[in-house]
């Protein structure tokens, strides 16, 4: 029988467990009945942090177009633009100090202008993206020409806003280049090519040799062509990459997870098929919402965006918009290190595998394929909620980056503003990543029955009421998905939690000038 809501049975205890019913339930399903604020309008009037964000977020987008989504790189990548861009700033405040300069490069009061400010963030900002996205230089150079800079300015006087901006940068780059994320690829070890891997990762198990059920497997995907691929562990090395305010990757790292024969993972796998089998449009539009889509910016430009959302909110001025974002960018940072520590430790499998295992030669009710909606297949073909081309992450799934980064994320910005509400409303097309040319009535079908009880248009409108309950909507969507398993998800939001509460003290005092910085 198709679910209407998330009443009753399995799917409300789920619900419930995971505290969503209470910031979800708006009415009929997920509707939001009104739009306070929507989640990535235009801005009348932004700020010069503001302009150089949403330039650095289309400049990401662009490289996913090319490369395709690495969360990890995207997230370290504008952690470097945006903590170069707070590094120009804080030589124009009166207090702050920067994390590469200290209070070495302020200014005199005369000189803490807003022009000067926006000048200073603007060659900071140019010189980082031309750095870190070398294949795309001509882009970046037009955006510095649009917003009225000179992009051959080279001055490094200290001085000056624009030698303010270039010191800064080349200082953060220098200090990032060789941070162990292997940027320039010339790690020993590695192939020579940037962000590759230098930790000599194996696989244990093959696509067609299975030894540790427990443990992950490189999965089949399709690209353009239709031909099938399996990408190994991306970023397998990223535990060694230096985080930004944590001591250490491993500070954090989790306890261990359920393993294969356990009664909890038997649990969880079943509890992932369940979902599986009964997605409304709602939740399809909330996995899809939180994946990113296909010119995804990653969990940290999600959050970004996001901020950018209590930017508008707020009215934020350059200064509040500065630090916030330099602070949302280096936690998502932090939370992807530590996260990945985690999943190269444990190396855990996902449920793409481990539910065709526990169900291998049964038949189970399950997502057919796009537009086809639900009905029994054989076990060994189970798939989660999404295209043959992102089919579920390359990479091991305990934790999950998405709850780790979400939560850390959150955390954040309820310290920033001094809220926990956030009251935004994401306005989304059930299934328009996935199943984009197909009706309602079609995604809904039970056993080759087109859905009667739905609704023809596809819009959706998602509350996000508060920063940790979208933090729990990201995470629990991973499990909708059929990426993840509950475990994965709850203990990726206590590690993202503890990044913040602990390197939350850390970014108020480079606000407050008490940082220490080693020059």
């Amino acid at each position: 029988m198709e679910m209407k809501s998330y009443q009753g049975g399995m799917m409300k205890h789920v619900l419930m467990s995971l505290g969503l019913v209470s910031f979800l339930w708006t009415g009929p399903g997920l509707r939001a009945q009104t739009a306070e604020l929507i989640h990535q309008s235009a801005n009348p009037e932004p700020t010069a942090a503001y302009r150089w964000l949403d330039i650095l977020l289309e400049t990401s987008a662009r490289e996913v177009d090319k490369v395709g989504a690495r969360p990890t790189i995207l997230a370290r990548s504008m952690a470097i633009v945006e903590t170069a861009m707070y590094d120009a700033w804080a030589a124009y405040d009166a207090k702050a100090v920067g994390t590469r300069y200290g209070d070495q490069l302020r200014r005199p009061e005369k000189e803490r202008t807003q022009k000067n400010k926006e000048i200073a963030i603007a060659y900071a900002a140019y010189r980082t993206l031309l750095n870190i996205y070398a294949d795309d230089q001509e882009w970046v150079r037009e955006q510095m020409k649009k917003m009225g800079y000179d992009p051959d300015n080279n001055s490094s006087d200290r001085t000056k806003p624009e030698g303010i901006g270039n010191v800064v940068a080349s200082a953060v780059l220098q200090y990032r280049h060789h941070d162990g994320a292997n940027q320039l690829g010339d790690e020993p070890g590695s192939s020579g090519k940037p962000y590759s891997d230098y930790t000599y990762y194996r696989s244990v198990n093959k696509p067609d040799a299975l030894q540790n059920p427990t443990l992950w497997m490189p999965i089949a995907f399709k690209n353009k062509e239709g031909k099938n691929f399996s990408p190994n562990f991306l970023t397998a090395h990223w535990y060694r990459v230096k985080p930004f305010a944590l001591e250490s990757a491993s500070q954090f790292r989790s306890p261990p997870p359920p393993e294969w024969g356990s009664k909890l993972l038997e649990k969880e796998i079943a509890e992932c098929a369940e979902i599986n089998a009964n997605l409304s449009l709602e939740q399809k539009a909330v996995v899809e919402f939180m994946r990113d889509g296909p010119r995804s910016t990653g969990q940290s430009g999600h959050w970004l965006r996001f901020a950018q959302d209590v930017s508008r909110r707020d009215k934020n001025d350059l200064d509040k918009d500065v630090k916030m974002f330099f602070a949302v960018a280096n936690v998502v940072h932090d939370t992807f290190v530590s996260s990945w520590d985690t999943k190269r430790f444990y190396d855990t499998s996902r449920p793409y595998h481990w539910v065709r295992q526990q169900y291998a030669k049964k038949q189970l009710v399950a997502w057919k394929g796009p537009g086809q909606g639900f009905g029994k297949i054989p076990g060994e073909k189970w798939h989660p909620y999404s295209p043959d081309g992102f089919v579920t992450p390359p990479f091991p799934g305990y934790v999950s980056g998405h709850a780790t980064a979400s939560a850390g994320a959150a955390r954040i910005l309820e310290f920033i503003t001094g809220s926990e509400k956030f009251g935004a409303v994401a306005i989304r097309q059930a299934g328009e990543l996935t199943e984009e040319n197909f009706t309602t009535a079609q995604m809904q079908a039970r056993d080759g029955k087109p859905a009667k009880d739905v609704p023809a248009s596809k819009e959706v409108r998602l509350a996000l009421p508060t920063f940790m309950a979208t933090a729990e909507m990201a995470a629990t969507s991973r499990m909708w998905g059929g990426y993840h398993i509950r475990t994965d998800n709850e203990q990726g939001l206590i590690m993202g939690k503890k990044i913040a509460d602990y390197t939350w003290p850390k970014y108020q005092a480079y606000f407050e000038g008490k940082a220490l910085v080693a020059h």
